[in-house]
């Protein structure tokens, strides 16, 4: 069976060939460059022989082939001097330079034994230019690596989004048919034997694989947001673990007045459950959980949702890796809670959930940011 490449690896891979492409371009753009520097040199060299020749001619000597010599250079940049370097002439210049003694040379032109002037030059446009190639040519792989690595990490989580969805709705569908079945046995049941009591607890655990199911299905589609008070589906949500744990762990719930938010009140459900949980696998079966709503202090109308344990806690290298899927520190697990609990916040809900604060051997705080609901 064929090994397929990761993302990752096919990230780096693009990333080689463009340093690849990078070298190979400065190498060769600067091979070019020299060629051509030297190229100039000699071309000024000849432009410097034929005006000198040109000053020392005698009426007597044809002209024409020093002055197509000169003519010829259209180029490059070519200053004569003094001795003392004030510019005595210039060709091809658009924008003298303050001190052409700063440019290539000297060439030395000899007028006469006791006068000697000098020809500095500067390097030709298309020169300058060929400086600047490589640059432009790092521009546009760097444009074209992230344009690609972005591209291909983007294609996989749409990729991922698309399983994820898939499988939640046919998680969903293959649950629809079990409660219906369970539900008709409940009804029966509580007809045969109104009086047991253990018939009313099966009740919740089907509403449970009920709303379970419902969680499911709106994975993968947007969800239907609604005006919702936020306390009661906490506390609901509480109620519902309180059940369901240790004695030895307390949990409460502090805020000052109830909120309203727009929210999908199962999958809210589901990101408090999760986060219950991750904060009862933290504290090992004993110790105190506090979850603090409070309004923020500035007029920006966000509410924060503070859930605090008092468990291990979480080295802060980790505060983004707990969010990334397949990551768990238990031996069991697929590590999702949290991945799946951050795409609902974020993702749906238009908020943020992230590790607010953590000590190691003390606890941590997870806060959700959510917007507050204010009736205009």
């Amino acid at each position: 069976m064929k090994r397929q490449l990761s993302p990752y690896h096919i990230g780096s891979l693009i990333v080689i060939v463009a340093l690849l492409i990078v070298v190979a371009s400065l190498l060769y753009t600067s091979h070019l460059a020299k060629q051509l520097r030297q190229e100039e040199q000699q071309r000024v060299e000849l432009w410097a022989e034929a005006t000198n020749r040109l000053i020392q001619a005698d009426e007597r000597e044809d002209l024409s082939f020093y002055l197509s010599i000169i003519e010829a250079n259209t180029t490059i940049p070519v200053y004569m001097v003094d001795a003392e370097g004030h510019i005595l002439d210039s060709r091809n210049v658009q924008k003298p330079v303050a001190d052409p003694r700063e440019l290539n040379g000297p060439i030395e032109l000899r007028i006469s034994d006791e006068i000697i002037q000098y020809i500095y030059y500067d390097e030709s446009t298309l020169l300058t230019r060929l400086r600047f190639f490589p640059y432009i040519v790092c521009g546009i792989v760097f444009l074209f690596v992230l344009i690609a690595v972005v591209t291909l990490f983007t294609a996989q989580r749409s990729e991922q989004d698309r399983v994820w969805a898939g499988l939640s709705k046919e998680t969903a569908h293959q649950l629809g048919t079990p409660i219906s079945s369970l539900n008709a046995w409940q009804e029966l049941l509580q007809a045969r034997y109104p009086d047991d009591t253990l018939i009313p607890e099966m009740r919740m655990d089907i509403d449970r694989l009920g709303v379970i199911a419902e969680r499911f299905s709106k994975v993968g589609s947007e969800p239907e947001l609604k005006t919702t008070a936020l306390l009661p589906i906490i506390n609901t949500t509480v109620a519902y673990m309180r059940t369901r744990i240790s004695n030895k762990v307390g949990i409460d719930v502090n805020a000052d007045k109830d909120v309203n938010v727009n929210l999908s009140a199962p999958l809210f459900s589901w990101v408090m459950e999760n986060l219950l949980k991750n904060a009862l696998d933290a504290m090992e079966g004993k110790g105190q959980i506090t979850i603090q709503v409070t309004r923020s202090s500035s007029h920006n109308e966000e509410i924060y949702i503070d859930i605090t344990d008092t468990g291990k806690g979480i080295d802060h290298r980790l505060f983004g890796t707990i969010f990334q899927p397949g990551y768990t520190s238990k031996k069991r697990g697929w590590g999702l809670g949290l991945s799946l609990a951050k795409r609902i916040i974020e993702d749906y809900h238009r908020g943020k959930l992230f590790v607010k604060s953590s000590e190691l051997g003390v606890g941590t705080t997870f806060r959700i940011i959510l917007k507050e609901c204010v009736n205009s």
